[in-house]
């Protein structure tokens, strides 16, 4: 039996109703073919001086801050670290473009982004060596906890943006991502909710082209990250993620799009993991040094020192001004992170609810009771020793 020949044919209508019409125009949420640049193009002549000199302070001390830490880790000091050598621009552009009462929610390779927007490299650094909680407390420096489940802190970004904007609070959410966090539920869950809510949220997909060993062509079929935008009702946008005047741009105005109640923004910063994706992985297995070296030419600190020195805006004196600083920032990293830090054992227990389950009580009642048994012991063995 045909669809025709069913009762009430007569009222059928092949062309559907009028709620299945495209709710939004999707010409002008479509990225642009090529990813957006600024330096070494005419798009730098408005771009402000003072600005780029800032950024560029800024990218040399994030070089030095990955340099070291990667470092620690082999000193033992450091569990593990995430590098995001190579992607300095796209960290300190996230950083950078919001206000103090705004929120970034970052992934784990982020603490770079964190730590430039004003948070103790030792605290960014404390969950890594296998510290307290977290390492720094997410309220008072507006940075959500560093997430290492891929793309789970992009809905806990869309919910306070939510939340704020139902408050009226003048508050946008900036949530990162690398591209393999875009092949998790979380990331679509995260966008359509944002889209449907309008809410005040920017994501930041820094593509380095590796979802650990797994090259994007095997994540996806998109014609770009940026394009998968349309599909939720956002604009998407494509910068070159190593010009870091192009992304503060691309990112300041997504940001102010939300601010005014523009609603969400996807921006895909196309970037390069210049280090092995964690000083645990061995990068050679799955690319060549040939890849890795044409992104040694397209470096975001050389590209924009290219370009101030070449206007005759930074000179050597600036320069050595800059990796001097750097230099001294990473010392104190290093004299901080090679003192052991003081542990309560107890502190477990602590921060995990507001008030303690029966299971936590009995649990930290079983730790202090072997805990003041190891500590009347070692007391016996000081005193047998001591005679």
């Amino acid at each position: 039996m045909t669809v025709q020949e069913l009762p009430g044919a007569a009222a059928y209508r092949p062309t559907p109703p009028p709620a299945w019409k495209p709710l939004t125009d999707p010409a002008p949420l479509l990225p642009d073919p090529e990813p957006y640049r600024v330096l070494g193009t005419d798009a730098v002549a408005d771009a402000d001086p003072e600005l780029l000199l800032r950024l560029y302070a800024e990218l040399v001390r994030g070089r030095r801050y990955n340099a070291q830490a990667t470092a620690l880790t082999k000193q033992g000091r450091l569990a593990v670290y995430p590098s995001s050598t190579g992607q300095e621009a796209c960290e300190i552009a996230a950083a950078s473009v919001l206000e103090e009462q705004d929120w970034l929610f970052p992934s784990y390779r982020d603490t770079l982004a964190a730590v430039a927007r004003g948070l103790d490299p030792v605290e960014a650094l404390t969950l890594l060596r296998g510290d307290r909680h977290t390492g720094y407390d997410p309220r008072e420096h507006r940075i959500a906890p560093l997430c290492t489940p891929l793309a789970t802190q992009l809905p806990h970004a869309v919910g306070l943006a939510h939340a704020a904007r139902l408050k009226g609070d003048d508050v946008v959410a900036l949530a990162m991502v690398g591209d393999g966090g875009t092949s998790e539920g979380d990331f679509h869950e995260a966008l359509n909710f944002a889209a449907v809510w309008r809410a005040p949220v920017v994501f930041l997909v820094q593509n380095n082209g590796f979802a650990i060993s797994v090259p994007l062509a095997k994540q996806t079929a998109a014609p770009s990250l940026a394009h998968k935008a349309v599909g939720y009702g956002m604009p998407g946008r494509l910068v070159d993620g190593n010009d870091v005047a192009a992304v503060h741009q691309v990112l300041g105005e997504a940001v102010a799009r939300a601010r005014s109640g523009g609603g969400p923004t996807l921006v895909e910063a196309v970037t390069y993991r210049m280090d092995a994706h964690t000083n645990a992985d061995d990068a050679t297995r799955y690319r060549v040094d040939s890849e890795v070296e044409v992104w040694r030419a397209h470096d975001p600190i050389q590209l924009l020192e290219r370009e101030l020195t070449g206007r005759g805006l930074l000179g050597d004196e600036a320069i050595e001004e800059a990796r001097a600083a750097a230099e001294r920032m990473a010392a104190a990293l290093r004299e901080r992170m090679n003192a052991d830090p003081v542990l309560e054992p107890m502190d477990l227990f602590a921060h995990v609810y507001a008030e303690q389950t029966a299971q936590l009580r009995e649990q930290a009642a079983r730790l202090r009771v072997e805990l003041n048994a190891e500590l009347d012991q070692h007391g016996q063995d000081d005193v047998e020793e001591g005679r």
